[in-house]
């Protein structure tokens, strides 16, 4: 693998994608910012991974912004980002077409996000059952990560309630010991002049385990991969941050390559 750093290089905006590349990014939204000034928040209050498919419902859940520990173990985070003259098709777009440089997952977040690779061939443009491998920042802490993109129904979602929406839903783990840490949702769904993503992440506890494991095995890692996780308020900011920054570019991006 060639060498890993973040921002880009010379030489690195030479792609036709290149002129798209801000380090340059928005302050967090005011619900985000709201979210982290109200701080961890009762169990009871966030979703449930069992209630996943929950977020294909109308109108909004009790909490759309905010993190907190569970009472089975882990941590749950909830945040949603407004996309004004974005499609739910752009992101399903998105999720095919950037992992397969890391000069175009750097567009994302230009302050954290490192290196991208498929770990698995597949067709051009497709996500749903491959792997991503990425290397970047959550806050201070770097993480080598393991994105297994699933179909919807794996996490509970009816895929003939979808629609025109889009349902992006991953299992997260390491991408250097065969150890999966959480599972994460972004419910893209349409707005009157665009579009919202609710995202959607259990972290640590019960959603921990030994990739291909048994529970055994599974009961020894998640002590030790507990101090592997990233802080749930890292997770909050940094998911804002992505998601608000490339929704700004994301309409230029899709209308020059989507068809290309």
């Amino acid at each position: 693998m060639s060498e890993t750093y973040l921002g880009y290089r010379p030489g690195d905006g030479d792609t036709a994608w290149g002129k798209y590349f801000n380090p340059e990014m928005a302050d967090l939204p005011r619900h985000a910012v709201s979210a982290l000034e109200h701080g961890p928040q009762a169990d009871q209050v966030m979703l449930g991974f069992d209630s996943a498919g929950t977020i294909l419902d109308e109108g909004y859940q009790q909490t759309e912004n905010g993190y907190g520990a569970l009472r089975g173990g882990g941590f749950h985070v909830a945040i949603r980002t407004d996309m004004p003259g974005v499609t739910p098709a752009m992101w399903d777009w998105w999720f095919g077409w950037h992992g397969s440089e890391s000069s175009r997952y750097k567009l994302w977040h230009p302050r954290a996000h490192a290196s991208a690779h498929w770990g698995d061939s597949g067709p051009d443009g497709s996500y749903v059952g491959r792997t991503s491998i990425i290397e970047e920042y959550l806050g201070s802490s770097y993480a080598k990560a393991a994105i297994q993109f699933l179909e919807p129904s794996a996490m509970g979602l009816d895929a003939s309630r979808l629609g025109d929406d889009v349902a992006v839903c991953a299992r997260l783990g390491s991408s250097e010991v065969p150890v999966d840490t959480g599972w994460f949702v972004h419910h893209v769904r349409a707005t009157p002049g665009g579009a919202e993503m609710r995202s959607r992440f259990w972290m640590g506890g019960p959603h921990t385990g030994v990739r291909r494991g048994n529970r055994l095995t599974d009961s020894v890692i998640r002590p030790l991969a507990a101090h592997q996780l990233p802080e749930a308020r890292d997770l909050l900011v940094h998911c804002s941050q992505e998601m608000n920054h490339l929704a700004r570019i994301l309409p230029e991006i899709y209308a020059e390559f989507a068809d290309a």
